[in-house]
C-alpha cells in the first residue's frame, strides 16, 4: 500500500517557519554569520590560533559561531520580555530553554561532543535557524494586539524555535533535564488549517452544529490507497444498495469515507448528491432528515410530527432528482441506531447508501472490513507524526521507533497520537514510555492496545497537571459537537484559576492540540485580542479520544470523583445514580447529557461541591432539576441544547437560589419571562446568551428594587436572531467592562442611555445588519478601548460624539457600506492605533492620517458573498 501527503504550506512568505533551508540566506538586518571551512594561514593568525589544523580551525569557528549566536538569541529574548506581555508565556520557555543550553557552551567540552558528529552543512543551517529565531523573537513587540491571527502564528513560530534549540542540543540536555517540552507534530501547517477551516466555520449556525457538508482531508494519508479502490468497486455494483466499512474506532473509517467522497470518479458519478451527515449515538430519524432538508435542500424551519412523516418527505424529495444518481453517507453509526439505515433505504435507481461503524451491523450483508496499517504503513505514519520536518527518526534508534510501532497496533489514531506526544523527545523517554507501556494493565474491554497507547499520551502530561485535567473535562460535553473556547475558559477560570481573559486557556488548548488530544478551529481571522483570547474559537474531538477521557475520570468510586458525568436514555436513570441518591458526591464538575426523549423526570442528588454544572440538552421542554437548589457552591452554569429547535426552559426561577454563581452560558434555548430570576444574581461576572430564541422574555422587564447584576462585567449576546432591541435597563450595569452584541440581524436600535456603561472597554456589535446607528452618547464611554461595527450593513454616518472617545485604540468597521463620510471629530481620536476596514473605507480614513499620528490602516480582504448572506438574512 502507499501513502501520501497533502502539503499543508502556502509558500507565501511569511506563511511559515522552515528552520532547515540550506538556501535560506541571512535576513536583512542580521549580523553576519562567518563559516570557515579551509582558512588561510593569514586568518589563522588574525584569530589567534596559531599552527592548528584547518579542521580544529572550522570546528573551534563553528562552536565560536554557536556561542555567539546562542547569546544573542537570549539578549533579544530578555529584551522582547521587558517590552511586551503578548508572548511572555513563551519568551519564558524559550529563556529556560537558552538557559539550559548555557552551560553546554561554556562547560568542559560538552559543546564539542554536541557538534561532533554532526555534519557541517547541518551546523551552518542551525546558525541560520537560531538567526532566524532572533529575528523572529525580536518582532514580538511589533505584533499588533487587534491581529489574533498573526498573533496565532506567531506562536506556532516560537514553538518550533524552542523545539528545534531542544532537538539540536538534546544529547546534553536530556541528561539534566526530566522532559523536553514539545508543542506540536503539525504547528507547521497551522497557518494554512486555520485558511481551510475559515471557509466552514464563517457560515452562521443554525439549530445543529453538526454540518451536512464532506469534511475535508487530513494533511497525511497513510495506507488507504487500495481500501479506497476497493470500496469504490463495491460500491459502484448496482447490486448493492447499503454497503457498510466497519472497524474499530480510530482505525481510519472516517477518514476513508472522506478520500471515497472527494475522489474524481464518485464525484464523476454522484456529482453534487453527496449528502454526508454524522450520526452520533443519539441521533434520531427525524434529526438526520432535519439535517438533509436544512443543508442541502434548503428548506428551513421545518418540522416533522413523526418519523414517518420525515421518511416520506424525503423519499419524495429525492424522487423529484430523477435519473441522478445520489449518494448518502452515515458516519459513525452505532449498533442501537442500526434501523436508521432501513429506515434511509428508499426503492430509487443510483440511491446509494454508504454507513461506517465501529460494529457489524448484521442487516446489512454488504460490509467491508477496514484492517489495520501494515507495519511499513504503521511506521510512516508514526514517523510523520513523531518527526514532522520530514518523517525520519533522528537520533532515535531504528529498533525503538519499532517497537513503538509495534505497541500501536497499526490503530491510525493511535499512532498519531503517541507520535505527537513524542515529537521532540530523547531516547530516554522513548524507553520509559515503552516501559510504561509494558507494566500496564488493560481496562478496556475491547482494545487494550489501543487504551494503553492513547493513554500514554495522557500520562506524558503529567507534568503539566492542569493540561491534563483539561483534557478530561472534555469528556463533559457530547460527541460529534464543537466547544466553544469561551464555554471552556467559564469552566477552567473557576476550577483551575486561569486568567479571565483566556489566554491561558488558548495556551492550555494549544497543548493539547499540538499533541492531537482534540483539533482547535479558529472562526475569524480578523479576531481581536482585545475581543478575548477565546471567543473565535472552537475545539472538535475524535469520540475515541472523548470516551478516553471519559473513562480516565471513572477511575475512582463515584462518591470520591473529581467529575461526574451521567449520560440519560430517554428517562432511563442510570442504576448507580438511584444507589448514589443517599450518598453525596463530592466532585466539582457535574455533567448530564440527556436525549429527545428525556421528559425532566429527575431524582434527588447530594451535590454540595459542585462549582460546575453542564446540562446537555436535545428534548423541546426541559425543566431543570430541583437539587439545583441546594448547589450552594455553584459557580459556573452551562446549558445548552443541540436539538434541532431550542429548547423551552422550565423551573427557570431556580436559578435565582445560585447566589455565588458567577458564569453563566444559555446557548440554544427559548427563554421566557421567567429569566427575570437571573438579574437577581448579586455574584454573576459574565452572562451568556448563545444562539437563543427571547421571544416575549424581556417584554415585561421592569427595574425595580436594588440595582440589578452589580458585579456583572461581561453580557454577550450572539446569534439571537428574534432579538430586535435591547432592554433599556442595561445601561444601569455599573461595572460592566464588555459588552458584545453580534449577528444579531433583527436588532435594529441600541439604548440611548448606552453611554451610562461609564466602565465599558469593549464594545462589539459584528453583524448586527439592521442596526442603523449608534447613539449619541457612546461619547460619554471614555473608558471605552475596543469598538467593532464591522459588517454593520446599515450604519451610514458616525456619530460626532465618536471624537470623544478619548480612549479609543481600536476599531473595525470592515463591511460598512452605507458609511460615505466621517466626522470630523475623529481627528480627536488621539490614541487610536488600529482602523481595521475594507478598501473602500480606507480611503475615507486616509484623510485623517496627518491628524493621527500613532493611526495605522488595516486593510481586510472583501467578501462580497458573505457581504450578501448576511443581507438576505440567516
Amino acid at each position: 500500500m502507499t501513502w501520501r501527503i497533502q502539503s499543508s504550506t502556502s509558500g507565501k512568505s511569511g506563511d511559515s517557519f522552515i528552520p532547515f533551508n540550506p538556501h535560506s540566506t541571512n535576513p536583512k538586518g542580521h549580523s553576519t554569520i562567518v563559516f570557515v571551512s579551509e582558512p588561510t594561514s593569514r586568518s589563522v593568525g588574525t584569530v589567534g590560533l596559531g599552527t592548528r589544523k584547518p579542521s580544529m580551525i572550522a570546528k573551534n569557528a563553528n562552536e565560536a559561531a554557536v556561542t555567539q549566536v546562542i547569546t544573542d538569541l537570549l539578549k533579544a529574548v530578555l529584551s522582547e520580555n521587558n517590552k511586551t506581555a503578548k508572548f511572555r508565556t513563551l519568551l519564558r520557555r524559550l529563556e529556560k530553554t537558552l538557559r539550559s543550553i548555557e552551560p553546554i557552551l561554556y562547560g568542559n567540552g560538552r559543546l564539542s561532543k554536541v557538534l561532533e558528529y554532526r555534519p557541517e552543512n547541518e551546523v551552518k543551517m542551525f546558525l541560520v535557524c537560531v538567526e532566524d529565531g532572533r529575528s523572529l523573537v525580536m518582532k514580538c513587540s511589533s505584533i499588533k494586539c487587534w491581529n489574533v491571527y498573526k498573533k496565532f502564528v506567531h506562536v506556532c513560530r516560537l514553538i518550533r524555535l524552542d523545539n528545534e534549540l531542544w532537538r539540536f542540543f538534546e544529547s546534553e540536555l536530556v541528561a539534566n533535564v526530566s522532559r523536553v517540552v514539545c508543542l506540536g507534530n503539525e504547528i507547521r501547517a497551522l497557518g494554512d488549517k486555520m485558511d481551510e477551516v475559515l471557509s466552514v466555520v464563517t457560515k452562521r449556525a443554525g439549530g445543529f452544529s453538526s454540518s451536512c457538508s464532506v469534511p475535508g482531508l487530513p494533511d497525511v494519508v497513510v495506507g488507504l490507497d487500495f481500501h479506497l479502490q476497493e470500496v469504490k468497486r463495491w460500491l459502484m455494483k448496482d447490486e448493492n444498495q447499503v454497503l457498510t466499512v466497519s472497524a474499530p474506532g480510530g482505525c481510519g473509517k472516517t477518514t476513508l469515507i472522506k478520500l471515497l467522497c472527494h475522489d474524481h470518479d464518485v464525484k464523476g458519478t454522484f456529482g453534487q448528491n453527496i449528502f454526508y451527515v454524522t450520526v452520533s449515538r443519539t441521533t434520531s430519524l427525524k434529526t438526520i432528515i432535519q439535517k438533509l432538508f436544512a443543508q442541502y435542500l434548503n428548506v428551513n424551519h421545518y418540522e416533522f410530527q413523526t418519523d414517518e412523516e420525515a421518511k416520506n418527505q424525503l423519499e419524495n424529495v429525492l424522487r423529484q432528482r430523477g435519473s441522478q444518481r445520489i449518494l448518502l453517507v452515515l458516519d459513525d453509526v452505532w449498533s442501537e441506531s442500526e434501523s436508521l439505515i432501513q429506515d434511509l433505504k428508499f426503492p430509487i435507481p443510483g440511491y446509494k447508501i454508504l454507513v461506517t461503524s465501529r460494529f457489524l451491523l448484521s442487516r446489512f450483508g454488504s460490509t467491508y472490513e477496514l484492517s489495520l496499517l501494515n507495519d511499513a504503513d504503521a511506521r510512516t505514519l508514526l514517523c510523520y507524526s513523531a518527526f514532522p520536518y520530514d518523517g525520519i527518526p533522528k537520533n532515535i534508534p531504528n529498533d525503538l521507533v519499532t517497537k513503538m510501532v509495534k505497541c500501536c497496533k497499526g490503530f491510525p489514531l493511535a499512532l498519531t497520537v503517541v507520535g505527537a506526544s513524542l515529537c521532540g523527545q530523547g531516547v530516554v523517554k522513548w524507553r520509559t514510555t515503552l516501559k510504561k507501556w509494558s507494566d500496564g494493565q488493560s481496562i478496556f474491554d475491547t482494545n487494550k492496545s489501543l487504551y494503553l497507547s492513547l493513554r500514554a499520551s495522557v500520562d506524558a502530561l503529567e507534568d503539566l497537571p492542569i493540561a491534563r485535567e483539561c483534557f478530561l473535562d472534555l469528556g463533559s460535553f457530547p460527541e460529534d459537537e464543537k466547544i466553544a473556547a469561551s464555554a471552556l475558559m467559564d469552566m477552567w477560570v473557576e476550577l483551575y484559576n486561569l486568567d479571565k481573559e483566556g489566554m491561558h486557556t488558548i495556551e492550555f488548548l494549544l497543548e493539547l492540540s499540538s499533541r492531537n488530544l482534540l483539533s482547535l478551529v479558529l472562526a475569524r481571522k480578523d479576531a481581536s485580542e482585545l475581543e478575548g483570547y477565546c471567543n473565535e474559537h472552537f475545539v472538535t474531538q475524535h469520540d475515541l479520544l472523548r470516551e478516553l477521557a471519559i473513562h480516565l475520570s471513572s477511575q475512582e468510586p463515584i462518591a470520591h470523583r473529581k467529575r461526574v458525568l451521567i449520560e440519560f436514555s430517554g428517562n432511563n436513570v442510570p442504576a448507580w445514580c438511584i444507589k448514589q441518591t443517599q450518598e453525596p458526591i463530592v466532585a466539582r464538575l457535574l455533567s448530564i447529557t440527556t436525549d429527545e426523549l428525556f421528559s425532566s423526570m429527575w431524582f434527588d442528588l447530594k451535590a454540595p461541591k459542585v462549582e460546575v454544572l453542564i446540562l446537555n440538552v436535545k428534548s423541546q421542554i426541559y425543566a431543570l432539576p430541583q437539587f439545583i437548589l441546594n448547589l450552594k457552591h455553584l459557580k459556573v452554569l452551562n446549558i445548552t441544547s443541540q436539538g434541532i429547535y431550542p429548547s423551552e426552559l422550565q423551573e427557570f426561577p431556580l436559578i435565582g437560589s445560585l447566589f455565588n454563581l458567577k458564569r453563566m452560558r444559555l446557548e440554544h434555548v427559548s427563554l421566557s419571562p421567567s429569566i427575570q430570576s437571573i438579574f437577581e444574581l448579586k455574584n454573576l461576572q459574565k452572562l451568556s446568551f448563545i444562539m437563543c430564541e427571547f421571544g416575549n422574555a424581556l417584554d415585561k422587564f421592569t427595574l425595580d428594587g436594588p440595582p440589578i447584576l452589580p458585579k456583572l462585567i461581561d453580557l454577550e449576546i450572539d446569534r439571537c436572531y428574534d432579538l430586535k432591541e435591547i432592554p433599556s435597563e442595561i445601561c444601569g450595569l455599573d461595572h460592566l467592562e464588555k459588552l458584545s452584541i453580534t449577528n444579531c440581524h433583527e436588532l435594529e436600535t441600541l439604548p440611548k442611555g448606552l453611554g451610562s456603561l461609564s466602565n465599558l472597554e469593549t464594545l462589539r456589535l459584528h453583524s448586527c445588519t439592521k442596526l442603523a446607528k449608534l447613539p449619541s452618547s457612546i461619547g460619554n464611554l471614555h473608558n471605552l478601548i475596543f469598538l467593532d461595527i464591522s459588517d454593520c450593513l446599515s450604519i451610514s454616518s458616525l456619530p460626532d460624539q465618536i471624537g470623544e472617545l478619548n480612549g479609543l485604540r481600536v476599531l473595525k468597521m470592515s463591511g460598512c457600506r452605507g458609511v460615505e463620510e466621517l466626522p470630523d471629530s475623529v481627528t480627536n481620536l488621539s490614541m487610536l492605533e488600529d482602523v481595521i476596514c475594507d478598501e473602500e473605507t480606507s480611503y475615507l480614513w486616509s484623510y485623517f492620517e496627518s491628524y493621527l499620528c500613532d493611526l495605522k490602516i488595516n486593510i481586510v480582504e472583501d467578501d462580497r458573498f458573505a457581504t450578501f448572506m448576511k443581507i438576505v438574512g440567516p
